[in-house]
């Protein structure tokens, strides 16, 4: 389907945990269900703009139609760097109202091409549990690591790596997929971890040992996790993924298990923390409305929710953890860029990054 063509609520794809991130579970069309087809006509659309992960109950989307007035139509525009792309590609005639899903490796970029609107609702100084540049207001945030494959590496009877160099050493050879940073938002949040935690020149001479250890590069999240992680079917032990994705494989199994059969792992260099957030559109239309959607996202239940859609955490302080989180350990420590490094050298990383591991 044609990013076009998206002009009504779709099937929310998850792709993070499990279902976010083969898909296991699919959530169904969020429309008025059972309203008539006058009222929903009658209903003016907002146009929400997400990225692929992008994934709530539907009953809670059906609640805020009504509670908002609204028909909802849900814009899926790849993954978050993609998505961000696409929002600046068609900034002289906006695809969408709101936006959710820009992050803090992306809002750099963002903010420079003017594509955000300031928000004064009371979300934007609301008590939050992280932080990002406003207009952009947190939603949720969550941990980009390495992770394996259990059973491939009690197979192998390979030493689970306790470093990054280990990753360039001839036994780990042909093991590693990560995704291309230009594309994806957990690409680009890995490379800056890995110049964060090892230094710039030091990260990229990494790299180089890398790609003649021939590690692999997806497209996106789901191209790395789906198609070539062994645990899904793949060739490739240890994937660029989340923390929360050992409790996403636990929560989806067609089987009850008790532990999960993947891990996170937590080396210096390769672990970022990462903020997704929510902003209006500059030049969107429905602008009450996308206030009203920005505050939704912000709210308890959708809080709650997200924890087990999207597999993320909440940015709201003192809502409860999933039961299942048990599975996801948060790591002890991460390495950032700081935001002003991620505006500035985020081009210049990526264009070094793609000659030093593709050209």
């Amino acid at each position: 389907m044609s990013f076009s063509s998206l002009t009504s609520l779709t099937s929310v794809v998850p792709t993070r945990g499990l279902s976010r991130r083969g898909l296991l579970a699919l959530a169904a069309g969020v429309g008025l269900a059972g309203a008539p087809l006058w009222a929903q006509a009658a209903s003016p659309t907002l146009r929400v703009l997400t990225h692929s992960s992008f994934d709530l109950p539907k009953e809670l989307l059906a609640g805020f139609e009504k509670s908002a007035g609204v028909k909802l139509s849900i814009v899926k525009g790849g993954d978050a760097g993609e998505m961000l792309n696409k929002l600046i590609l068609t900034r002289a005639n906006p695809v969408a109202d709101v936006v959710y899903g820009i992050d803090n490796a992306l809002a750099g970029k963002a903010l420079a091409a003017g594509v955000l609107a300031p928000y004064a609702g009371p979300a934007a100084t609301a008590p939050s549990a992280v932080s990002l540049p406003a207009p952009l207001v947190p939603v949720d945030h969550g941990y980009v690591t390495l992770n394996i494959d259990k059973a491939w590496f009690a197979k192998s009877g390979l030493a689970l790596p306790t470093s990054l160099q280990d990753l360039t050493l001839p036994a780990y050879k042909n093991l590693l997929v990560v995704q291309h940073p230009a594309t994806s938002s957990p690409g680009l949040s890995f490379l800056a971890a890995t110049i964060a935690g090892l230094g710039e020149e030091a990260a990229f001479d990494w790299w180089a040992k890398l790609r003649a250890n021939g590690v692999k590069v997806a497209k996106g999240w789901s191209e790395a996790y789906y198609t070539d992680f062994s645990k899904s079917g793949g060739k490739r032990p240890i994937v660029v993924s989340y923390a929360s994705s050992p409790a996403a494989e636990v929560f989806y199994s067609k089987t009850k298990l008790s532990d999960a059969p993947t891990a996170s792992l937590s080396l210096k260099g390769a672990v970022f923390q990462q903020v997704e957030g929510v902003a209006l559109v500059k030049g969107g239309k429905q602008a009450e409305a996308a206030g009203q959607f920005i505050e939704f996202l912000r709210s308890a239940p959708v809080q709650q929710a997200l924890q087990t859609t999207m597999w993320m955490l909440p940015a709201t302080p003192g809502v409860a953890a999933a039961d299942v989180m048990r599975h996801a350990p948060t790591p002890t420590a991460f390495d950032n860029p700081s935001t002003d490094q991620m505006a500035a050298q985020t081009p210049a990383w990526v264009a070094r990054w793609t000659q030093v591991v593709l050209k």
